[in-house]
């Protein structure tokens, strides 16, 4: 006891000053603490004198000294108007904690390390506060541990060593440390700790065997092995009647099982019963207010219980026989009112789907997912769908039962949803549902949005191709669906209309008026345009005529000229792209024919198109007009009906791949003196590549026919609206016949079936039936400037016999090609036994002195022939006497005794960074390869 003092008689002056100390001191705590009133206020500055002394006091109180509240850094934080003043708060903070670190300050430990934790939150670095953690931890005061496990937490990972007291005295403490090892506990230190914990599972505690339990769901994540130590104090967890330990015991059996085989079985064995008797008490249990949510008990408690059940009961019929009841239960009595009931009947829905069933239990759940459908939160109706496509794999006649329900999904207003109800009605679908399915989808595509049109396009048209029942039903509905997305369609669907309306004769007439129809009614949908204007070209008599009309059509009279305005109105069209007007144009040629009395009026529009600032309008305009002008003798032939396509490509239909359809009659092709390109039956064979035979030519990159016959063939050239010249002897018709003519019309074989096919190796770009060998050639057909030269030789082909001569078993090497500066040399070979195979050995030789840099070797044969090119051995050509290279080929004759080989080649290299280019054609193979 310290002796009494009796106390002195203050001075006015004396007063103040101990005023002043007082109020100062109030100043260092919080706001709520100062109760100042204007007395002392005016106290104090009666004699601001007084306050002089305090100035050094005064000046340590700045906003960011490192004695300033968390609350009041949050508060300069906050107002802060810009990222810069923020970041400058946070560097005059960080240098206050750095300052009170490096003095050791501990009265205000505790409060620096809250702030760096809420820096920390921030984003802003905070490294170099760690240590105040551990020194924190090792504080004997239960508030700076606590704080100090929080920043531990929060400041430090798994890759940091601490050291972690669990054997403390204090229960709390122990607590404190379980919390910190469950969220940075590393594997070594698990591996160190799990005997701890494993003790602390069976503390007297509660809490502390909550968190003991949910620090061994850690453990057993980061060492799996460790999962067998922790199986049977999991398994006692489960008989606790405190809810906290009981779920997270739960969860911790639900984790072994996941990691671990043997615990799987060992609960399989000793938990179902329990399980399910707790599931069922849990169910049955009167309303209490500790663990009521929206009038259930517990629905946390419920869905981990659940989750466990469904991963004891999948793939194990007792198992599942165990639990059926108590999933009956849960799913009839839980009310569904509510966001916590319908989670309980999800997970139990999860859990009926995922176990071993007879069938029972889950129409129960699928009606359950069907009621979610009807649930005005879209959360929940998605939740539902997402289970339903999981579900129609193992029901899907349960499913089909809210096909209605489903589609009132795809029109619902939030765009997940309407694609997961897509998604979902896309698998409902089959050959005796497609009818119905597919006209409620095209009704919703009437009425829905653009950016959704796309999905819903596509998947019509993919269940148009997978199931449609008859051709006629197929035509319809792709008509429908071009008539209103038919800017939303890919090209692989129209085109694959196309193959159908070509194949199925008997609706050529039919289907020509539905899409004059359909025309007439919108101009502003490309691929309806494209396979109108296709369909016209090819069938206007038919709809002039009303040929084959049918019982469902209705009357329609439509005269020559009507049909020449529509594509007119096509080509004239300002939405349309190139390939549309192209496709026009073409069906306008071929109307010439069709349509005599319109001639004059055709050559007009086309005339028109010769001033077209599309070069590819221009091109085609400028030839088909020289067609009908110069060279009439052959129009007739060039334009005559398509043949019917290859319905083989639509095999795969029922499979739900998209067939393509040639588009030869809309390609650009070079052709000399105006020579437009023919749509109709195949003349040869010569680089017909046909589906078929795509083994028939081999190139070393890019498209075949483009690299090696210099024209684009590609549609995307036509989109372009450019055109390139074609090089000298590279044009199609000019260069094939022009290349060893002479020695062709001397061979005795009709090697000559020439003319390429289209792009897409399906239909032939001509059809001139007399074309099958040369009789005779005049001598200017040899010239690839010569036009004239051109037609005479169309319009002098004639049959000539074959000659087969035997050349005996030996086949002596030949120079099969040879100019100034490269000789080509073959050499030959054939296995015993297979005469149809031959071996050749191509030997390339540089006769300049220059070494030829990239060099590429390419060859096309007609179609009787398979030709197999191995690479080079070298993309280098030494120069002349310094070697030459090889390459190795493998040509099948399928026609062996009947024909000749014949070869068309090109050889591409670089040379003085330079490119050259060479072409031949080789004819003078043995006889009987």
């Amino acid at each position: 006891m310290l002796p009494a003092v009796e106390p002195q008689p203050l001075s006015i002056a004396k007063l103040k000053i101990e005023c002043s100390r007082f109020l100062f001191f109030l100043l260092q705590f919080p706001v709520r603490f100062l109760f100042f009133s204007k007395s002392s206020i005016d106290l104090i500055g009666s004699d601001l004198s007084s306050l002089h002394q305090f100035q050094p006091f005064c000046a340590t109180m700045n906003p960011f000294s490192s004695g300033t509240r968390l609350r009041d850094m949050i508060r300069a934080i906050r107002a802060c108007k810009t990222a810069a003043e923020e970041r400058a708060v946070v560097r005059k903070e960080c240098a206050a904690i750095r300052a009170a670190i490096n003095e050791n300050d501990q009265d205000y430990r505790h409060r620096n390390l809250a702030k760096l934790m809420f820096i920390h939150m921030l984003g802003y670095p905070t490294h170099f506060g760690q240590m105040e953690c551990l020194k924190l931890i090792a504080s004997a005061g239960f508030p700076e541990k606590r704080i100090g496990y929080l920043g531990l937490m929060l400041l430090l990972d798994e890759r940091q060593e601490v050291l972690i007291d669990l054997n403390h005295s204090n229960q709390y403490i122990v607590g404190l440390a379980l919390c910190a090892l469950g969220n940075i506990s590393s594997a070594e230190m698990a591996r160190d700790l799990a005997p701890d914990v494993e003790r602390l599972l069976q503390f007297r505690d509660p809490n502390i065997r909550k968190k003991a339990a949910l620090c061994s769901i850690r453990i057993i994540k980061k060492v799996p092995d460790l999962a067998e130590n922790f199986m049977y104090p999991a398994s006692s967890l489960l008989k606790e009647k405190h809810h906290g330990v009981l779920i997270t015991g739960v969860q911790l059996c639900t984790d072994l099982c996941k990691v671990s085989s043997e615990a799987l079985e060992h609960f399989r064995e000793n938990c179902i019963e329990g399980l399910v008797r707790t599931l069922r008490e849990l169910a049955n249990s009167p309303y209490s207010p500790e663990y009521d949510v929206a009038g259930i008990t517990d629905p946390f408690l419920h869905v981990r219980l659940l989750k466990l059940l469904r991963l004891l009961g999948e793939g194990d019929v007792d198992a599942s026989d165990c639990m059926t009841d108590i999933l009956a239960q849960v799913a009839s009595r839980t009310e569904s009112n509510k966001n916590a009931g319908n989670a309980i009947l999800y997970e139990c829905v999860e859990t009926i789907m995922s176990i071993e069933d007879n069938g029972g239990l889950r129409v129960l759940a699928i009606n359950i997912l069907g009621r979610f459908l009807s649930n005005r939160d879209n959360n929940i109706r998605y939740v539902g769908l997402n289970m339903l496509m999981k579900a129609i794999v193992v029901d899907a006649k349960a499913v089909q039962r809210h096909r209605a329900t489903i589609l009132e999904c795809v029109k619902d207003s939030d765009a997940s949803i309407q694609k997961r109800a897509l998604e979902l009605v896309y698998l409902l679908v089959n050959e005796s549902n497609v009818k119905p399915l597919t006209k409620e989808l095209i009704e919703f595509l009437e009425v829905s949005d653009q950016e959704f049109k796309g999905d819903i396009t596509a998947k019509i048209c993919s269940l148009v191709e997978k199931f449609s029942p008859e051709k006629i039903w197929y035509i319809d509905q792709m008509l429908k669906v071009l008539s209103e997305a038919g800017n939303f369609v890919k090209d692989e669907v129209w085109h694959a209309l196309i193959v159908v309306i070509s194949n199925a004769s008997e609706l050529h007439g039919y289907t020509v008026r539905a899409l004059y129809r359909a025309f007439q009614a919108s101009t502003e949908q490309e691929s309806l345009v494209r396979v109108a204007v296709w369909c016209i070209g090819e069938y206007g008599d038919m709809l002039v005529n009303n040929v084959g009309m049918l019982d469902i059509e209705e009357p329609i009279t439509v005269t020559e000229s009507d049909a020449v305005d529509a594509i007119e109105v096509a080509i004239k069209h300002h939405r349309l792209d190139l390939t549309t007007k192209a496709m026009a144009l073409i069906s306008l040629f071929k109307l010439s024919s069709r349509f005599p009395a319109c001639l004059e009026r055709i050559k007009d529009i086309i005339v028109q198109n010769k001033r077209s600032l599309m070069l590819e309008l221009q091109q085609r305009s400028i030839e088909f007009s020289c067609i009908l002008q110069k060279h009439q003798n052959i129009r007739s032939a060039l334009v005559e009906r398509m043949p019917v396509l290859d319905e083989s490509t639509l095999s795969g239909r029922k499979g739900g791949s998209l067939p393509t359809v040639p588009t030869s009659a809309i390609a650009p092709c070079n052709l000399p003196n105006g020579v437009a390109e023919p749509a109709a039956a195949p003349i040869g064979d010569l680089l017909d590549l046909s589906s078929d035979d795509v083994h028939a030519s081999i190139s070393s990159g890019g498209d075949f026919l483009q690299d090696l016959l210099s024209i684009d063939l590609s549609p995307a050239s036509a989109a372009s609206g450019t055109s390139q010249p074609p090089k000298a002897g590279t044009n199609v018709l000019l260069d094939l016949l022009s290349i060893g003519l002479p020695a062709l019309a001397e061979s005795s074989s009709s090697a000559l079936d020439i003319l390429p096919s289209s792009q897409d190796n399906e239909a032939p770009l001509a059809n001139l039936n007399g074309l099958a060998s040369i009789s005779s050639l005049p001598a200017n057909a040899t010239s690839p400037a010569s036009s004239a030269g051109m037609m005479d030789l169309l319009e002098v082909f004639g049959p000539i016999p074959q000659n087969h001569e035997e050349n005996g078993p030996a086949y002596p090497s030949i120079v099969a090609y040879e100019s100034s500066s490269l000789r080509i040399t073959f050499d030959f070979s054939k296995q015993p036994g297979n005469p149809q195979t031959t071996f050749i050995e191509a030997t390339f030789t540089n006769l300049s002195p220059n070494v030829y840099n990239e060099f590429l070797f390419q060859a096309a044969v007609p179609k009787f022939l398979q030709l197999h090119l191995d690479p080079a051995s070298s993309n280098i050509l030494p120069a002349s006497g310094n070697g030459s290279i090889t390459q190795s080929l493998k040509v099948t004759n399928t026609q062996h005794g009947k024909k000749s080989l014949v070869m068309r080649i090109r050889i591409a290299y670089k040379t003085n960074e330079k490119d050259e280019l060479e072409e031949g054609q080789i004819n003078n193979f043995p006889h009987d390869l």
